[in-house]
């Protein structure tokens, strides 16, 4: 018996030893023979990876779910990494585990980096954390790899040091182009530009920028102006030439918002986007079109300022367009996505080039989608028996601007907590207008430049039934049902009285949230809270004239499986950008940031959100230890989905 038992241990010892596998080993050198002090060289990683194993890449996002390769360079005064890593021809695939694409190597995998020699003989040192997988069992195998490359410089020959020569106090003090752009001018450096590589490495950043503009197209605050620059164009002479104008001046605006906020600070657009007096002047400006279309009177600027300012225009057109074209940009930009929030935070930063010509491309699709709305009303006109039915189209869009007016009167309602136009008010204004479109249509109601309606077609009911279908849509709402194809436009849904008892909250510092939820309302006590809890900190950055943030808690926060996380596993610390509530004297300060005097809550969050996490944009969830330590990378407007997944990476990381 002893004897069996003895074999039974030698066994699972046996077994357990087989277990530490390592079916990927590295290999590094630098490419370069002889380095001199200054130079760029390549330092290239090889693994060498056993058979029917694959290792992961590190050219896709870690959020996806398995482990990006990853090389941590420790810091040193001999040496400094430059730009990222790239990986060797790695091979790609979609993966039905993670839901995206992958890419890898097998057998073999190489990564070079670029690395600038600062001082004499340096170690270049640091870390591979990776992971090795095989489809045979199942298995993933994680790496970490620690590596010490010993680099011997030589000394350049017939060196003559100039005034203009740069040390290693100097490199290190220069942002990676620069550093590179500098070195070339020695003639004794040996680097070269690659400029393909760098025009590539624009291109993508400019296509992801054109990208993110059209996505923006399609967020909530785009949709007052779309019939706002239909209708300003019907009343407008050689509306191809004034279309292409609008285009050019949105991409102009779009471009120069990088160079305000240089001036002002990143917080100065959401000002114009969150602040009572720009939201009065939009309301105003809606109802004037409104009114106009209606047919009460004719908007035309006087002819003296006019030909002051432009003598070249048709009666003043160009600055009126203008102006429809600066009401476009900054109202966009209370929704748009987080890329405009960096661009503009690299520009206030000094990097001038890249925010340009990325606003630039990220203005694009506006100027083209919003040229081609122009052009339509030209194109209405050049139709044949273009009577009184073009009136009418203007009328209806006079009552749209009507409803849109509200929205800007509800930014100002939320922001300052008034409480006048609260969700259901808003409602019944829409829906009436709504149905007073309808009837309209139909013709039981006329205006006086109308002609009576003596035959109702298919194609006036159907855009009739259309309006009354929104209207009918929209009742249930009154009553408080979710209305999801409206969310992000219409004021949040009201709390329920049940969840806003104060005897309820965990603490007096925390306010009620949608859906039952509890958030802080700073994030300091948020961290003293979730560490007598023991949990990991939700930061919801968000604002109430945010229209995505309504909608990522109408759509997102209110799914059973998101609720139970954001419930169970989170403290939330619930940060609105634009609170206008006072400080108190003694927490007031000066930002490190713009140098501003903060004095109100939504100041302080914002300016918590530059200076900590680098963003001026909402919605962004950040996910941190009770200590402040970021989890992982932040996320903003995403889907049901990306959350959950973000959630659980998250809280995993926390344990």
């Amino acid at each position: 018996m002893h004897f069996k038992k003895i074999l039974i241990l030698l066994f699972i010892s046996i077994s357990a030893f087989a277990q530490l596998e390592k079916p990927t080993t590295w290999k590094y050198k630098v490419l370069q023979d002889k380095v001199v002090v200054g130079d760029l060289v390549d330092v290239e990683f090889t693994a060498t990876i056993q058979k029917d194993w694959y290792l992961y890449s590190s050219d896709f996002s870690p959020e996806l779910g398995p482990t990006v390769t990853e090389f941590v360079f420790n810091k040193s005064k001999g040496f400094r990494a430059i730009g990222k890593i790239k990986p060797i021809h790695p091979k790609k695939k979609f993966d039905e585990v993670w839901g995206g694409d992958v890419t890898y190597f097998k057998e073999t995998g190489k990564f070079v980096q670029k690395v600038m020699i600062l001082e004499e003989n340096p170690t270049i040192s640091g870390k591979i954390i990776y992971q090795t997988c095989t489809d045979i069992d199942g298995k993933c195998v994680p790496g970490n790899e620690v590596f010490n490359i010993k680099t011997s410089t030589v000394l350049a020959n017939k060196i003559e040091q100039s005034s203009d020569t740069l040390n290693s106090d100097t490199l290190t003090n220069q942002k990676e182009e620069s550093a590179i752009e500098l070195n070339e001018k020695e003639p004794t450096k040996t680097i070269t530009k690659e400029p393909m590589k760098e025009a590539q490495s624009l291109w993508q950043f400019l296509l992801i920028a054109f990208g993110a503009g059209l996505a923006s197209i399609f967020m909530p605050c785009i949709y007052p102006i779309m019939p706002m620059t239909v209708s300003f164009f019907t009343k407008q002479a050689n509306g191809k030439s004034k279309a292409i104008f609008y285009g050019i001046s949105i991409m102009a605006i779009f471009g120069v918002m990088g160079l305000i906020t240089m001036a002002f600070g990143a917080p100065f657009l959401n000002f114009l986007s969150t602040h009572w007096l720009p939201n009065l002047i939009f309301f105003v400006i809606f109802i004037l079109f409104g009114v106009s279309l209606l047919g009460a009177f004719e908007i035309v600027l006087p002819h003296e300022t006019v030909n002051k300012i432009d003598r070249l225009s048709d009666k003043g057109g160009l600055i009126g367009i203008f102006f429809m074209a600066l009401t476009l940009v900054v109202v966009s930009f209370s929704c748009t996505v987080p890329f405009v929030g960096s661009l503009l935070i690299a520009a206030a930063q000094g990097e001038v080039k890249r925010p340009i010509y990325g606003m630039l491309a990220f203005g694009l699709p506006f100027a083209l989608v919003f040229s081609g709305l122009a052009m339509f009303p030209q194109m209405l006109k050049n139709l044949p028996k273009s009577g009184g039915w073009l009136n009418e189209l203007k009328a209806v869009f006079g009552f749209l601007e009507f409803a849109l007016a509200l929205k800007f009167l509800s930014n100002i309602d939320l922001a300052y907590h008034w409480n006048l136009i609260h969700r259901n008010v808003f409602l019944v204004i829409w829906i009436v207008i709504a149905v007073i479109i309808g009837i309209y249509i139909l013709g039981f109601i006329r205006l006086s430049k109308d002609d009576k309606i003596e035959k109702r077609g298919a194609l006036r009911i159907f855009f009739s039934v259309i309006f009354l279908g929104l209207a009918a849509y929209m009742l249930p709402g009154v009553t408080g049902k979710s209305l999801s194809l409206l969310s992000g436009i219409l004021p949040p849904m009201p709390i329920s009285t049940q969840s806003t008892t104060t005897s309820e909250l965990p603490t007096d510092k925390m306010r009620a949230l949608p859906h039952e939820l509890f958030g802080f309302y700073d994030f300091d006590d948020a961290q003293v809270y979730a560490k007598e809890i023991n949990k990991p900190i939700l930061i919801d950055f968000t604002g109430y004239a945010c229209a995505n943030c309504r909608k990522m808690e109408e759509n997102v926060w209110s799914k059973p499986e998101v609720l139970k996380r954001l419930k169970e596993d989170f403290v939330i610390a619930s940060l609105y950008v634009d609170d206008k509530k006072e400080l108190p004297k003694e927490k007031q300060y000066t930002s490190s940031y713009d140098n501003e005097l903060k004095t109100t809550v939504g100041d302080k969050n914002m300016d918590l959100e530059i200076t900590k996490y680098n963003n001026n944009a909402q919605p962004y969830y950040i996910i941190v230890h009770p200590n402040g330590e970021k989890l992982l990378e932040p996320l903003g407007y995403s889907s049901e989905a990306d959350f959950i997944k973000f959630l659980d990476k998250g809280k995993a990381g926390f344990k």
